[in-house]
């Protein structure tokens, strides 16, 4: 059977109301099943206070390719979980997140009515764009380097495994950033966001010495009040990057328990005694002391109110449009303990506060479904449903590269198991979670999709998804040229303004940054690639398609990393006679009997059928 006669459902304005519902509400929801299915009743299985019930559905209307049903939905809790149930004859069949099951399921992927606002409405069209302060460009200011730091010339290769890694010291800072603004311009990202810029002893700045001030070598408080003033100028957004797990070793918060067991500061962290260090730190290293939230003072001095930390760099004149919080999922978690929720809600309450259109993203590198209900993080650096399976489908087959923390090198799959793994992952949150998360090729903690793939072709397949998938896309400085790196260190290269004024070189390649230019351009010019709905269409070894859906546009999406067969799609997806091309050199034949996809490939193509 076709994925496309198969019953579906999904968040989307096509199927739930758009807006945030409030508790008491009744919610239609609708369904739709192919013409040549056989059920004989529609039913949704709700759970209420725990407990399942029964809705059934009504047929809204049909036609000679599908019937669509509707069930009312109370929301009784501020989670709704619910999935439909199709009495067929011989059985029954249930369709949920992952699809339809002719067995018994359980509840992890039904769908979510949440009562708790998504991500703001502007990070549906937003570009995120990663910028790693050190990496990204000079000013020209004098600066004295620190006597931790091992001087880099802007050309020298990242030292990628070492104790040299953390503290080869190149001197990027703000004012350069501020002074690139046109090249981001040009490229088309509109967000903007910032590895730490807190004072630190390491280039990534992950282990602060204080939360009071900018890092003087980045230009301090005023260089960052400069570029968010530059940055909202020119219609852009700053989003900052905060660890609410532990702090550095050399923070003075820490130095002050040190010296003073009785202090508040001394209720911030974890003390073991029977531990060499003495504290807990994260993954037990040494400059990075754990955070306690178990009592005394400590979320309110780092998230609990307009003072505390994530409201004050909120606040003007240093405005941050939002945070992504590092290692979420750690944070509030040791032992016993586990604060995490209380934590994130605590968080999402103060930027609301602060400002009620500031988004608030998790990094969480496995299954962030059970941290990701609605009510603290709202949308999450999407490695789990994005990343890892895109890698898997398109590497290189004769890398030598890791997978991200499992002791083996990156698996080769076939269309099949990615596309199994980004439903098995996207059903675990609502869908308004799915529509925001941080979809991404790669970070400043992986290694560089150039290298990953080992083809540029490929590079263009994997830009292509990232820029037609679910989510709000992100970007790594330097990708749109290129940039390679066997791991996240390695791979926080510096960007080549040389060779991007000369128009290329070895370091940065001209063609990929037109590539990235002209799909964020197609995104833009799409809501139904920013908003729609997903319906696979096409799951394939070679081949992937699917459908974006909203009520008045309908998109077409192929991607194939190599040569394949080819498919039929039903005639009635295209209302017309034409499909436009919206990108991509591919052969869309239309006829009476359905519309043939051209199997050509390593390619993208994108159709607008409606």
């Amino acid at each position: 059977m076709s994925l496309l006669e198969q019953p579906h459902h999904d968040g989307s304005e096509l199927y739930v109301p758009a807006g945030t519902p409030a508790l008491g509400d009744v919610v239609p929801v609708r369904f739709r099943v192919p013409a040549s299915g056989t059920e004989r009743a529609v039913w949704v299985r709700t759970v209420r206070d725990a407990e399942p019930r029964m809705v059934e559905a009504r047929l809204d209307r049909s036609d000679e390719h599908e019937r669509w049903y509707v069930a009312e939905i109370p929301v009784h809790n501020p989670v709704t979980q619910y999935r439909a149930l199709l009495d067929e004859p011989g059985g029954y069949r249930w369709l949920n997140g992952r699809g339809t099951h002719s067995r018994d399921v359980g509840d992890a992927a039904d769908f979510r009515l949440t009562v708790h606002p998504p991500a703001p409405e502007w990070t549906s069209n937003a570009v995120v764009y990663q910028i790693f302060p050190d990496r990204f460009a000079r000013s020209g200011a004098s600066v004295d380097f620190p006597d931790w730091a091992e001087p880099a010339q802007w050309d020298d290769e990242p030292i990628g495994r070492g104790p040299s890694t953390p503290v080869q010291l190149y001197g990027g800072d703000l004012p350069g950033i501020e002074q690139h603004l046109d090249h981001l311009e040009r490229l088309g990202v509109d967000t903007v966001y910032l590895t730490p810029v807190f004072p630190s002893r390491s280039n990534h700045r992950y282990d602060a010495t204080s939360f009071a001030h900018v890092d003087p070598l980045l230009g301090g408080d005023k260089a960052l009040v400069s570029l968010s003033a530059a940055l909202h100028a020119r219609g852009m957004r700053l989003v900052g990057d905060f660890t609410t797990n532990h702090t550095g070793v050399t923070h003075e918060w820490f130095q002050h328990a040190l010296r003073d067991q009785s202090s508040e500061e001394a209720g911030f962290y974890y003390w073991d005694k029977e531990t060499d260090l003495g504290y807990a730190a994260w993954l037990d290293v040494p400059s990075l002391p754990k955070l306690n939230y178990g009592g005394g003072s400590l979320a309110r001095r780092m998230v609990d109110g307009p003072d505390s930390v994530i409201g004050r760099w909120l606040e003007p004149p240093f405005s941050l449009d939002g945070w992504r919080i590092d290692v979420a999922n750690m944070t509030g978690r040791y032992g016993p303990d586990d604060f995490t929720h209380e934590v994130a809600r605590m968080v999402r309450r103060t930027m609301t506060v602060a400002n009620p259109d500031a988004v608030l993203v998790s990094e969480h590198f496995h299954d962030a479904g059970p941290d990701l209900s609605g009510d603290g993080w709202q949308a999450n650096m999407n490695y789990s449903a994005f990343t890892k399976p895109l890698w898997t489908w398109l590497v290189d087959p004769a890398t030598t590269l890791d997978f991200l923390g499992i002791p083996t090198t990156i698996p080769r799959r076939g269309g099949r198991s990615v596309v199994e793994t980004m439903r098995e992952f996207d059903s675990t949150v609502p869908w308004k979670v799915t529509a925001r998360q941080w979809n991404m090729l790669g970070s400043h903690d992986t290694p560089r999709l150039r290298t990953v793939v080992g083809d540029g072709a490929l590079v263009g397949v994997a830009a292509g998804l990232l820029f037609t998938y679910p989510g709000t896309p992100a970007l790594f400085a330097g990708d749109e040229g290129g940039a390679t790196g066997t791991n996240g260190e390695h791979g926080r290269v510096p960007m080549p303004w040389d060779q991007i004024a000369a128009g290329g070189g070895d370091r940065w390649d001209a063609s990929t940054f037109e590539l990235y230019r002209g799909l964020i351009a197609l995104r833009r010019s799409s809501r139904a690639l920013r908003e729609g709905g997903l319906r696979w269409a096409v799951v394939e070894d070679d081949a992937l398609a699917f459908l974006r859906e909203t009520a008045d546009e309908r998109v077409l999406v192929v991607a194939a990393r190599a040569p394949w067969a080819g498919a039929r799609l039903p005639r009635h997806l295209l209302s017309g006679e034409v499909a436009e091309r919206l990108y991509g050199d591919g052969v869309l034949d239309i006829r009476p009997d359905g519309l043939q996809v051209g199997g050509d490939g390593p390619g993208v193509q994108v159709w607008r059928l409606a």
